[in-house]
């Protein structure tokens, strides 16, 4: 007994593993979070065992990574030391990369009504990831991206959600089921307490707000529909993409001629849909993609870790084959894609990609495809799905990728 407690004493590092030997991933992601928020740094060892992570040994630190259910090791500082020796060989492509605050998230999401009750009919993956690994959040909406609530926060995710103000183009299947026509109750009573005619004005307002975000050097991470109807709004700025099912008004004729692709983040040269029973809102998303659910993967790059520490943050993972997940966005053609726009993962025998990442300003984004990791074809009502089922999920692996990026010491977030 004597002898273990100066071997705990002489220890000074508790040691993470993320390869396929680690028990729970995702847990391990929120007690690394937990730890920056003990006002103390980590270590995210890139490629060094599938991404680890290490921090200074506490007793309190121990005991929540054997609360939390993690793999984790406890060594001597000089091995440690030795670690960083290795990793630092300019031969090896690995490295360390400091954390030093935990930051500030927020969720874009309605979630609930005036009268507590679920609004959206499906999960978000971020909001599942998060409260999994038990990472602290913020849930915010078109009021208070309006009233400049953003800049307290510095990372911010969008999920299933339309800024084109068409719905989510769920007309032709759902206009008259009781969550849609709330949906649409909501968003319009929003747009008018907002001051807004529309609900399309009131989305590329906030749009706008969000861009300003990230020109200022906020962190912007999206999935599904977010992705694709963020840029739609972006180029569509003073024209009218929406059929009159949705704004009570026809679409401008030439609206397609007169979307302005200079404006976007992403995509450019996309095609919009104008037959409003058609669910896809543009021609960004690979619709015709025609693949067995088990054959479904996505193969993510390797970057270098010294020279590319960004994308190398942003891809870690216990393998470089992810399966794929389908969502009303599911997958970007890669024909649409900005020659500026880093490409993370992408399936090319489908000419399709998954991920990819791109700065604007001071900030970074992010955009992956889907709906839900784990949830192949999520419907809507469908339940939300267990990560208790998952802790080892590649797919949401990526999420919190995204999630801990703010915290690395801001001299290494180059691209």
């Amino acid at each position: 007994m004597v002898l273990l407690n100066s071997l705990v004493l002489q220890a000074s590092m508790i040691l993470i593993p993320m390869d396929p030997n680690q028990k729970n991933h995702l847990k391990a992601y929120g007690v690394t979070y937990w730890v920056l928020q003990q006002n103390s740094e980590a270590y995210w060892l890139l490629n060094y065992l599938g991404g680890s992570f290490a921090f200074e040994y506490r007793p309190e630190f121990e005991k929540e990574c054997k609360t939390r259910g993690i793999t984790y090791q406890v060594i001597p500082n000089a091995a440690f030391n030795q670690i960083l020796t290795e990793i630092s060989n300019p031969e090896v492509n690995q490295d360390a990369i400091k954390l030093e605050v935990a930051p500030k998230v927020a969720v874009y999401t309605p979630e609930y009504d005036h009268e507590g009750n679920r609004i959206q009919p499906w999960d978000d993956a971020v909001m599942l990831a998060l409260t999994y690994a038990e990472i602290p959040y913020d849930k915010i909406y078109d009021e208070a991206v309006l009233s400049d609530k953003l800049a307290k926060y510095d990372w911010l995710h969008l999920h299933h959600e339309d800024f084109t103000g068409q719905y989510g183009r769920f007309y032709s299947g759902n206009h008259t089921a009781p969550w849609y026509r709330q949906h649409v109750r909501e968003s319009e009573e929003m747009a008018k307490k907002l001051g807004f005619k529309k609900v399309s004005q009131l989305k590329l307002a906030v749009v706008k707000r969000i861009h300003d975000y990230l020109l200022g050097g906020g962190f912007l991470f999206a999935m599904c529909s977010a992705t694709d109807t963020y840029d739609i709004a972006m180029a569509a700025d003073g024209v009218d993409i929406c059929a009159e099912v949705f704004d009570g008004d026809p679409m401008d004729g030439d609206c397609q001629e007169r979307l302005d692709f200079s404006k976007t983040l992403a995509f450019r040269n996309f095609r919009i849909m104008k037959n409003p029973f058609d669910n896809e809102f543009s021609s960004i998303d690979n619709n015709g993609r025609k693949v067995n659910p088990q054959n479904d993967y996505f193969t993510l790059f390797d970057f270098s870790a010294k020279w590319d520490p960004v994308p190398t943050m942003l891809t870690q993972n216990h393998t470089r084959t992810v399966k794929g997940f389908m969502g009303q966005t599911t997958a970007f053609v890669k024909d649409y894609i900005r020659p500026d726009v880093l490409i993370l993962g992408e399936n090319k025998s489908m000419n399709e990609v998954r991920y990819i990442h791109g700065t604007r300003g001071q900030g970074t984004w992010s955009f992956y495809g889907g709906h839900d990791p784990e949830d192949y074809r999520h419907f809507i009502n469908d339940p939300d799905t267990d990560l208790n089922l998952h802790p080892n999920s590649p797919g949401y692996r990526l999420i919190l990728n995204n999630i801990l990026f703010p915290a690395a010491k801001k001299k290494e977030r180059k691209t």
